[in-house]
């Protein structure tokens, strides 16, 4: 029996969001705002990306997030802007910003900073049916506030299936279990070369009735921060909705400098009414190196959602989280 030290996180979290609002034909602005209190009592604590913090009694509160988008849309050319504030609320970035020219054959080139296409759980938190997400940081691609490309994508969207490729500069943000490598955002003017861009390719099937499922596979230099190494990371995620309950599972899957490590999880979204719904989770990812030896961590959440007004939605969730590590258990208490 594992030694277990109780990490007790008590949150208050909203999200509150609108629905596009039309300034003109051409312009429309959504966006949302995220707040939430924590207290962290007696051990190690798991953020929200499933990130290891300090351990010891800790407590927080305020802003985690906020995010205006300006959606521009005018013939065949639409365009995003996201802005939304630093980790740190000290000052406003430019989370993704681009432009998409479509052709009436189903062809679409995109140019600028986008997120990934590989991910279940993607962008911001107002689309997610939990507090938390499933993993450590480094599985998460489709976490745009983590992870964003820079670069020109094209992609093709048919009645059934859509493809698409994106060849970007480096923006190094993996983990390989024993080292991090978070290089800067790199481009081919500056410090790179065309041996250097990251290339992404997925695949999204829709042709079966309430079915969607993806594939995709990307591969990143990392010219900043390990000259040389490439990292090869597998995506396959798929959702189907049977009457009120969403079915999700993923696999994700890192190669990096003769290092295998995954990760996967399970979801289970049930409406229960119009405004009250219940997730159910399971999620398994390999972790960091202790010594010589790769630990994996899993994770088993519970969260019932409300839907206080079309805007205005509340999360509670309970999450465990067992570790091979000794002393490395934790619960999670989020409101």
């Amino acid at each position: 029996m594992k030694n277990k030290i109780l990490a007790m996180l008590v949150a208050f979290g909203m999200v509150g969001s609108v629905s596009a609002i039309e300034i003109n034909e051409n312009l429309s602005i959504n966006g949302f705002i995220d707040g939430s209190i924590s207290k962290t009592d007696n051990g190690t604590a798991i953020d929200n990306d499933g990130n290891g913090v300090a351990d010891g009694d800790q407590a927080d509160w305020g802003l985690d997030e906020v995010e205006v988008n300006f959606l521009f849309n005018v013939g065949s050319v639409s365009g995003e802007v996201h802005v939304d504030t630093a980790n740190d609320l000290s000052g406003l970035d430019v989370e993704q910003a681009h432009f998409t020219y479509t052709l009436e054959n189903g062809l679409s080139v995109t140019m600028g900073r986008y997120g990934s296409q590989l991910g279940l759980e993607r962008e911001d938190p107002a689309g997610l049916s939990t507090f938390s997400r499933a993993y450590i940081a480094d599985y998460n691609l489709g976490n745009v506030d983590a992870f964003n490309a820079e670069g020109i994508a094209l992609s093709y969207a048919a009645e059934a299936w859509s493809v698409g490729i994106s060849i970007d500069n480096p923006n190094a943000a993996i983990n390989d279990g024993a080292n991090a490598y978070a290089g800067s955002l790199g481009t081919i003017r500056g410090n790179g070369s065309k041996d250097d861009l990251d290339y992404e390719v997925f695949v999204s099937f829709t042709g079966m009735e309430n079915l969607t499922v993806g594939i995709g596979h990307r591969i990143s230099n990392l010219p900043d921060a390990l000259a040389g190494v490439e990292v090869d990371t597998t995506n396959i995620h798929a959702s189907y909705v049977a009457g009120k309950a969403l079915i999700a599972a993923e696999w994700v899957g890192h190669d990096v400098v003769g290092t295998d490590i995954d990760a996967y999880q399970v979801l289970v979204d049930y409406d229960i009414s119009d405004k009250l719904g219940i997730a159910v989770r399971y999620s398994q990812y390999d972790s960091a190196l202790v010594g010589t030896t790769l630990f994996q961590e899993e994770k088993i959440t519970i969260a019932p959602n409300y839907a206080i007004t079309d805007s205005l939605g509340a999360i509670l969730e309970y999450s465990d989280i067992s570790s091979d590590v000794a002393n490395s258990d934790a619960d999670q208490i989020a409101l």
